[in-house]
């Protein structure tokens, strides 16, 4: 049993010389590719993590973008808004300037027609009753003076009376 356990000299050295040519060939065939195979996928994964981590990075920077140009939008609405508001408010009091305007105008003409006509009125009333007074007087004469004396006696009087002596 001994002599299985030690081994002899030539078969260690085919052992060795049969070690080193499996190593020299999984060296030369197998490590070589599986190392670059390894290296190829390392360089690979790192890549991804520095394309994932620019992405993130411009995706924060597109957020932060985006929510400025959100604020801006907001404030530029609520600025137009407000102008919007504002110029509704000038052309409702613009337009109740302009009615009040008119109004005045119409009642302001409208009192003027109604002077005018009542000035008129007022004319012709007076015409009448100046008619009236002459048509009464010309007949309280005729009866008070039918005859040529009266009629004489009446006329000197007036005379008389008249601012012009």
């Amino acid at each position: 049993m001994g002599a299985l356990l030690t081994p002899a000299l030539g078969t260690v050295v085919w052992a060795s010389i049969a070690f080193l040519a499996v190593l020299f060939m999984l060296r030369r065939f197998a490590w070589g590719p599986i190392l670059a195979a390894l290296n190829d996928r390392e360089q690979s994964i790192a890549g991804a993590l520095n394309e994932a981590d620019r992405v993130r990075k411009e995706m924060e920077e597109l957020s932060a973008s985006n929510e400025n140009q959100l604020k801006e939008a907001r404030a530029e609405r609520d600025k137009m808004m407000r102008e919007a508001r504002e110029m509704a408010d000038q052309m409702v009091a613009d337009a109740k300037n302009k009615a009040r305007d008119a109004a005045d105008k119409e009642i302001a003409s409208a009192k003027d027609a109604i002077a005018v006509e009542r000035k008129a009125a007022i004319a012709e009333l007076k015409a009448e009753v100046g008619n009236l007074s002459l048509e009464i007087a010309e007949r309280l004469l005729r009866e008070k003076l039918e005859s040529n004396d009266e009629q004489k006696a009446l006329v000197n009087r007036l005379i008389d009376e008249s601012p012009l002596n």
